[in-house]
């Protein structure tokens, strides 16, 4: 339980749930650019984008771009131990109030660090785990389901 204890986000949410800490998105990406490298596809995609129904082909350039910045779209360190966004408001706040996260707070209802990321696709998921580990603790909602 100890090694899900360092996992947890201070934000309610679980860095272990995350895609981007998993790092699959980011293998998947190195794959396909290797193998696309070493099949040479940018010529291939050259020569048939001139065909209309592979037409798509002549932005593969940009493609291959974005696999790039997929290829980085990794965090080897959960947020307690320096991983995510080293500007983020919540930790840092955290942090400053010697807290281990925003469950242990009592102002989680009016906090405003909680608004930026409310916009983005977490929607709710902080504040709804926020409210279980409260509730139940962070050993038992450790071992149970978790939004993201």
């Amino acid at each position: 339980m100890e090694d899900k204890e360092k996992l947890m986000g201070c934000c309610g949410l679980y860095c272990g749930d995350c895609f981007i800490y998993k790092g699959e998105i980011a293998d998947l990406a190195r794959d396909l650019r290797k193998v696309l490298r070493s099949e040479r596809f940018e010529k291939v995609a050259e020569a048939i984008s001139k065909n209309h129904f592979f037409k798509v082909l002549e932005k593969y350039e940009d493609c291959y771009e974005v696999l790039g910045g997929l290829v980085k779209f990794r965090c080897k360190k959960a947020c307690v131990n320096g991983g995510g966004n080293p500007y983020c408001q919540i930790r840092i706040c955290c942090t400053k109030k010697g807290l281990k996260g925003c469950w242990e707070c009592d102002e989680i209802d009016t906090c405003k660090h909680h608004d930026e990321f409310m916009q983005s696709f977490h929607k709710n998921a902080m504040r709804n785990n926020i409210k279980k580990i409260k509730k139940k603790g962070l050993k038992e909602f450790l071992s149970g389901k978790r939004e993201w």
